[in-house]
């Protein structure tokens, strides 16, 4: 079974600590557990990681967040992976920081690069792990917070968070998103 991993972020030196790029982060640390290194490819930085009889693409499109839905759409088809094997990593201004919830599909709830994703794919059925950033920020500055860097306390939060999202990532390959999701979406 095949499987890709879309890591949502904008490449740069720039964007690399910021929140938005926490799906860039998770799959970092996944590669980095696992002794696999990223290599330049089309619309993304690409590698492939092995579990438990399984493939999982892991990709971190360099389309920037906003086209997103062009790296998606390029690796699905070149890797003959459909929807239901596809899961997006993406950060959510609407959970606590420190949550992360799974979701079998549903709406992008504003976030620009699941948006692009769901227009360029025609639908919005893939699953997506939604990790919580918090929503720490004054009205008008919602920009600046989610291009914002971590700040000292969110540093401490960050370790468990990708932890879990790469145990996530490996029950959704290997027990699907329904079990993942009941088994996960409970806990604290």
């Amino acid at each position: 079974m095949k499987y890709l991993i879309a890591g949502l972020g904008n490449p740069g030196k720039e964007y690399e600590n910021t929140r938005h790029n926490i799906g860039f982060k998770i799959l970092d640390a996944l590669a980095e557990a696992s002794n696999i290194v990223f290599s330049d490819e089309r619309h993304g930085w690409v590698t492939e990681y092995k579990f438990k009889g399984r493939t999982f693409i892991l990709l971190k499109p360099t389309t920037y967040m906003n086209l997103s839905g062009k790296a998606v759409n390029y690796w699905m088809q070149k890797e003959s992976i459909t929807p239901e094997n596809l899961l997006v990593v993406v950060d959510d201004l609407a959970l606590p920081l420190g949550s992360v919830r799974l979701r079998a599909k549903g709406s992008d709830a504003g976030h620009n690069g699941l948006k692009n994703i769901a227009q360029v794919l025609g639908n919005e059925n893939y699953a997506r792990l939604r990790v919580g950033i918090g929503d720490d920020f004054k009205k008008g500055q919602q920009i600046d917070y989610v291009l914002g860097e971590w700040d000292k306390q969110e540093k401490l939060e960050l370790p468990a968070m990708i932890d879990t999202s790469i145990e996530i990532i490996k029950s959704f390959g290997t027990i699907g998103v329904a079990q993942t999701m009941t088994f996960f979406n409970k806990r604290k």
